[in-house]
């Protein structure tokens, strides 16, 4: 092995281990097998199944969560790089690391302290106004919270409170947030204290109003890219993925060029966005799901076609097909399974009327 790898001199990409083998090659180039951490990598930047550098990959994603627009990157990767991917392209990567680096961030407890701010902003999207919620730890700077709503009532606020509880796994001692009411009624904890007012004019131990009013500029230049969003759900998308950007990969100038993440006593393994898309390997298989052309589709890509008896099969008239469709009935609802009759079953029409 030895020999191997100085004749080589390969390192494993995921690892770091020497303990490599070669295994074959792939489009002409080179591939690995780790011993170590048994997981393939090859000679160049490219992952696998993937014709596009790992690192125009990783420098879209930064872009895209520093606030610009997946035009804007497209541009950048073509003055940058000769390369032009399509925007529904970069737009699938965004979607596959986010929730890789969603995933990556299971079961993370911040030590932060006791006091927190929230905060709300509205945005129109979808033709519709939108209030994206934050709550951050004073100390730390970590962001505990941060979900979407097209309401702002007191249940929203209790939502993101609950959710900021459960992250920090710890009640806090003090509540800061804005004259908004939907927070006066809300359950902060057993001995919270909820003082109102604007956060800009609030100081706390050891802070200043600048330094606040710094944390709440960086919070709304997301609001670059949630302009540009189509629908609220990949709003939501974002914020989860924003999420993890400010709070593990986003070094602070106020927290001394920290992540809060490392000023909350959290080891993240990951450095950036490079090191998620290189190195991270999700717990769970995670895929892209497109817009289904027709029935058909749905039936290939995800539902493997099971037995019917006669007690499961039914017709229903499929807005997108002109014939009938012999269905199987689930407790997530229908899955259309063949045109035809199946052997041993009972075709019933749409009424209930059998045939």
């Amino acid at each position: 092995m030895n020999e191997i790898n100085q004749s080589n001199n390969m390192a494993c990409k995921n690892c770091g281990s020497e303990a490599v083998v070669k295994f074959g090659t792939y489009k002409g180039v080179q591939r690995y097998w780790c011993k170590s951490c048994q997981r393939k990598f090859k000679a160049d930047d490219i992952t696998f199944h993937m014709k596009t550098d790992a690192n125009e990959v990783s420098s879209a994603l930064n872009m895209y969560y520093e606030g610009m627009s997946i035009k804007a990157i497209r541009r950048h990767l073509q003055q940058e790089h000769g390369h032009t991917p399509s925007t529904a392209t970069i737009y699938e990567w965004i979607q596959k690391y986010t929730k890789y680096a969603i995933d990556s961030i299971r079961d993370y407890h911040p030590k932060v302290g006791n006091i927190w701010i929230a905060d709300e902003t509205v945005l129109k999207i979808d033709g519709q106004n939108v209030w994206f919620w934050d709550i951050i730890d004073d100390k730390t700077r970590f962001l505990l919270a941060s979900r979407v709503s097209r309401s702002r009532t007191t249940k929203d606020a209790q939502i993101l409170v609950d959710r900021a509880i459960k992250t920090a796994s710890k009640e806090p001692k003090e509540v800061i947030t804005d004259k908004l009411a939907s927070y006066l009624d809300v359950r902060y904890g057993k001995d919270a204290e909820h003082r109102q007012g604007s956060p800009f004019s609030i100081k706390t131990s050891g802070e200043s109003t600048s330094q606040i009013e710094r944390f709440h500029g960086t919070l709304k230049a997301r609001t670059k890219v949630m302009r540009g969003l189509k629908s609220i759900e990949s709003a939501v998308e974002f914020t989860k993925g924003w999420l993890v950007h400010y709070n593990f990969l986003r070094p602070h100038e106020a927290l001394s060029d920290k992540t809060p993440a490392e000023m909350a006593g959290l080891s993240y393994p990951y450095q950036n966005w490079a090191d998620i898309t290189r190195k991270h390997k999700p717990s769970v298989r995670i895929t892209i799901e497109h817009q289904p052309r027709n029935v058909r589709s749905v039936i290939k890509e995800h539902y493997p076609a099971p037995r019917l008896t006669r007690a499961k099969a039914k017709v229903i008239q499929s807005p997108k097909l002109s014939s009938e469709v012999l269905v199987q009935q689930t407790k997530g609802g229908s899955i259309a399974l063949s045109r035809k009759r199946i052997k041993g079953t009972r075709l019933v029409g749409r009424y209930g009327r059998g045939r």
